[in-house]
């Protein structure tokens, strides 16, 4: 069984998204995509929720070890998901696959304590050169517009990936980590080429990707000095999975 599995039940509909999403203090992840989508998505993530989870991705864009990842499962009605900097690259898949010790089999690779024939090593089964991310769960729900990081089974894998809702999926709360929730660009999200449903989403054809990772600087404080903590989106719980997700 490959290592990064999503389990999730499918939503159907997308509510309006609000515009007036404030940017809070803390970095703001911005996603430059083309594909099927093309177009600027601002994430404000949430560090004061996820300090550990943010630090990895703020040190993985600024290594810019996000350019050129493809959103490798697209579910209509639930997210979009992304972030393989190791299998994720298209133009480096090749060199990426060389530096696995090889099986015993004949055109195998040993990958998550398995062999798997070349063929079927893809885009969300890998993280990135930094370790694994204990959970940092908290009282965020995942809502439409929220970013959460997957994971494997272990709710300790955390690395690279991340998803971005397309609608509420609340049955996810409390088992995954939220990092983030897009400010701007959600009908950009909205556009993400999608992929088969008898697929679980897996986009195998031209896959739309973030041509360039960045981190903007926090967002400045209210100046009347009023502070609007980052709670849930709209009050609950949260939980949402990791691919590496496969």
């Amino acid at each position: 069984m490959l290592r990064k599995v999503l389990v999730a039940t499918l939503l159907l509909g997308a509510p309006a998204f609000a515009q007036d999403v404030p940017d809070l203090p803390g970095p703001n992840l911005v996603l430059d995509i083309q594909g099927e989508a093309n177009g600027r998505v601002v994430i404000d993530l949430l560090d004061d929720k996820a300090p550990k989870h943010v630090a990895q991705i703020v040190q993985l864009a600024t290594e810019g070890a996000y350019d050129g990842v493809v959103f490798h499962r697209v579910i209509d009605g639930f997210m979009a998901q992304t972030g393989d900097v190791q299998f994720g690259k298209p133009a480096t898949l090749a060199e990426e696959l060389a530096k696995l010790p090889k099986g015993a089999a004949e055109g195998t690779y040993k990958l998550h304590g398995m062999e798997i024939p070349a063929e079927f090593v893809s885009a969300g089964m890998g993280g990135s050169h930094l370790p694994d991310i204990p959970a940092e769960f908290s009282d965020v729900s995942f809502q439409r517009g929220i970013v959460g990081m997957a994971r494997s089974q272990d709710p300790n894998s955390a690395n690279s990936q991340f998803f971005i809702m397309f609608a509420p999926g609340d049955f996810l709360d409390g088992q995954y980590t939220v990092v983030g929730r897009v400010i701007s660009g959600m009908d950009v999200v909205d556009k993400i080429r999608r992929g088969p449903a008898e697929q679980n989403g897996a986009v195998a054809e031209n896959p739309d990707v973030i041509v360039k990772a960045s981190i903007e600087a926090a967002a400045a404080v209210p100046a009347t000095g009023e502070h609007r903590g980052r709670g849930s989106s709209s009050g609950n719980r949260h939980r949402a999975g990791r691919s590496r997700s496969g």
